[in-house]
């Protein structure tokens, strides 16, 4: 499971930080943090999670449906 770190600063600025979300899903984190502060992302470092694929893994008793 991931997680999402929140720091706020003095000045105002909001820093967050994804442990354990692979791939781009991180973004999805981003937006809402956007949405929840009201806020603009003005500088965005990407970490090595994010070039990795995120392995999905299915049990016995799950199937896919056919359309």
């Amino acid at each position: 499971m991931g997680k999402m770190k929140i720091r706020l600063l003095p000045d105002g600025t909001i820093q967050m930080e994804t442990e354990g979300i692979k791939g781009k899903k991180c973004m999805d984190y981003a937006k809402v943090l956007e949405r929840l502060a009201d806020a603009k992302v003005y500088q965005m470092e990407k970490t090595e999670e994010y070039y990795q694929q995120e392995i999905l893994e299915l049990d016995e008793t799950q199937r896919l449906k056919d359309n």
